[in-house]
This record gives structure tokens, C-alpha cells and sequence, in this order.
């Protein structure tokens, strides 16, 4: 980005805490404010802006706040799911006002018809003149028709007032997905604004920082995957994992893997670029198996499964939050879309907070 070759020497660690706190809340004090070199990028071999322990706070802020961004945008995703359902069924609806109203006109047509008949034969239907007749035979014939006619009647008013109900249903279940369709509509305006001041406080954090600060971030970031994937490792978590993909799992794999190097960005589902959810979501229908969109989705409404049952093709559920989903592929790793400034990559499956396991083909 081109403000970030604009980031002055100037801002220090203690602005850029500023800057998070003033936009979501931070856990953090700020550290001690490092002695700014007079240039964008400090001169080689000059003592760096920031250590090490200062830089790793920068690293858990920004962490933080992509994952607060991630699960926003997993809340934007989902409103704007629903409310295309939403959309959905209120065409459902007016086409079935529609048909109501026809149902009705054309039960009304039949009814007219019935009643013109009968005034043009006396007010008796055709089966009550065969029972006055003097012929036993015409005038069973007759007391037989004059029952039909009575129940067809009783049919028809009962259809016309019961498609009249169902018109009335119909009108008030409209009324209600439209104001559904609103609310949602204002949540989605809610949860977009979140994000962008999300992304823009996170993205201005990383931004501060000189090109081999930048470096030695994304060293940290990859040494603190390292220790909890080691640790995870260690623990004996995947011990006994050997199940073997199923066939629409191994298609998943397939697909998630020749995606490797497209970058992250934010509500994408491809083919150029994705979020997390959206590489394993349509990962999943490549393999011809529809998913839920959103990773809160996915942990909420996939079968879960334990860790030392799980297959390649299944999806690891991160965070207590649901916000970040990655596709497991064997041998302890993953493949994910880990955030904005990074491209869908392998990483240990280990490497972040698990929340769980779920199956989409179980």
C-alpha cells in the first residue's frame, strides 16, 4: 500500500496503541515510547525502532483486531445469507397471493355459473327436477344427483373460504418477512461499518511499521504458529489420526489446495480471492456438497466430530468465536485463507485456538 511507503519514522508504538484503543478496546498498556529515527526507514545497521517484546505487542493488537473484523464480517455474511432467503420466500409469497386470488376468482366463476343454472331451471338443480319424476328409476337417479350437487356445493364454499384463510396467511406472513428483510438490512449496514473500521485501524497499525519491521512482524506471527503447532503437536492431540478422505472430501482438498497463493479479502468467495469461509465453503460445493457460508455457521449447523476421528476434508473451527475456519488435510495441517495482507496458504492445523471439528459429508 502506498501510505504505508508514506509511514514516517515519527509514529511510534505508543501512537499506534493510541490509535487501537481509540478504536476498539485494548487490553494492552502501551509501551515505552522508542527514540524515532529522523527518516521513513531507519539507515543499515541503526538499532531498530522497536524491540522485539514491543513488536510482539503490535503483533497480539493486530491479531486482535483482524479477529474481531473476521468474526464481523462472519455477522455480515450471515445477515446478507438470510436475508437473500428472506428475499426468496416473499417471492414465494406474492406468487402464491397471486394464485390465492385466482383460486378464488375462478371458484367464484363456478359458483355464478351454478347459481344461473339452477335460476334458469326453476331454482332446482337438475337432480332435484329427475326426483319429482314419476319413473322410480329417474327419480332414484335423481335424489342421488341432488345429493351431489348439495356436497359439491358445500365443497366449493368450503374451498373458497378456506383459500380465503390461506390469502389472509399469506398477507400477514409477507408483512413479516418484510420487516425481517429491513432489520436484516440494518444489521448488514451495522456489521459493514464495524468491519471497515476494523480492517482500517489494523490495516493503519501494520502500515506504521518500516519495511523490515514488517519483516520481523511476520517472523514473529510464524514463530508464534511454530510454538502452538508444537505444542499441539506435543500434547499427543493427533495421535491416533488416520482417517482417510471420503471421496467428496478428497475433492475438497482438491480444490482448497490448487488455491494456494490467492490472496485473502474480505466476504470473497472466489475464483481471484477469499475469506476463510468462503475458500472452504465453496471448496465444499466444488465437491457437490452445499455448505453453510459463514464459519459460525459451519460449527453451529455441520455435524461435529471428535479430533481424533477427523478425515482430510474436514473443517477446523477456530476461536471461541467461531471467526476463522481452516480445511484439515493430513499429517497435522491445514490449508486457510488467514487474513487480509496474506495469501491462502498450509499452516499447522495447530496453530491457532481450536474450537472444534465439523463434517461436512458426515
Amino acid at each position: 500500500m502506498n501510505r504505508r511507503h508514506c509511514a514516517t519514522a515519527a509514529i511510534t508504538l505508543v501512537c499506534a496503541l493510541a490509535l487501537l484503543t481509540s478504536t476498539v478496546q485494548a487490553m494492552a498498556a502501551p509501551v515505552p515510547d522508542p527514540s524515532p529515527s529522523p527518516s521513513a526507514s531507519s539507515p543499515a545497521g541503526s538499532t531498530p525502532r522497536y524491540s522485539n517484546a514491543e513488536l510482539e505487542k503490535v503483533r497480539e493488537q493486530i491479531e486482535t483486531l483482524y479477529r474481531k473484523a473476521g468474526a464481523a464480517t462472519d455477522a455480515y455474511n450471515l445477515a446478507e445469507e438470510q436475508t437473500k432467503k428472506q428475499s426468496g420466500e416473499i417471492v414465494k409469497l406474492a406468487k402464491a397471493i397471486v394464485d390465492g386470488q385466482a383460486r378464488i376468482a375462478a371458484l367464484k366463476d363456478r359458483a355464478g355459473a351454478q347459481a344461473r343454472e339452477q335460476y334458469r331451471n326453476g331454482g332446482l338443480p337438475p337432480g332435484a327436477q329427475l326426483a319429482l319424476s314419476n319413473d322410480p328409476k329417474l327419480f332414484l337417479d335423481g335424489i342421488n344427483k341432488v345429493r351431489q350437487s348439495q356436497q359439491a356445493s358445500k365443497s366449493l364454499l368450503s374451498d373458497l373460504n378456506q383459500t380465503q384463510q390461506d390469502l389472509e396467511t399469506y398477507t400477514q406472513d409477507a408483512s413479516i418477512n418484510w420487516e425481517k428483510l429491513e432489520a436484516n438490512r440494518v444489521k448488514q449496514a451495522k456489521a459493514k461499518k464495524k468491519i471497515n473500521a476494523q480492517i482500517k485501524a489494523a490495516e493503519k497499525l501494520e502500515s506504521q511499521l518500516e519495511k523490515k519491521e514488517r519483516e520481523r512482524l511476520r517472523q514473529l506471527e510464524q514463530d508464534a504458529a511454530n510454538q502452538a503447532q508444537t505444542a499441539w503437536l506435543s500434547s499427543g492431540a493427533i495421535k491416533d489420526v488416520s482417517g482417510e478422505a471420503s471421496e467428496a472430501g478428497a475433492a475438497a482438498v482438491a480444490f482448497a489446495t490448487s488455491q494456494i497463493g490467492k490472496p485473502y479479502v474480505w466476504g470473497a468467495e472466489g475464483p481471484g480471492s477469499y475469506d476463510c469461509s468462503g475458500l472452504t465453503s465453496q471448496a465444499w460445493l466444488a465437491a457437490k456438497r452445499p455448505i453453510p457460508r459463514t464459519s459460525q455457521e459451519q460449527w453451529r449447523l455441520l455435524p461435529r466430530i471428535d479430533i481424533q476421528d477427523m478425515r482430510p476434508g474436514d473443517l477446523i473451527i477456530y476461536h471461541a468465536d467461531a471467526s476463522h475456519v481452516g480445511m484439515y488435510v493430513g499429517d497435522g495441517a491445514i490449508v486457510h485463507a488467514p487474513r487480509p495482507g496474506r495469501n491462502v496458504t498450509l499452516a499447522g492445523a495447530g496453530s491457532m485456538k481450536i474450537l472444534g471439528v465439523v463434517r461436512p459429508d458426515k
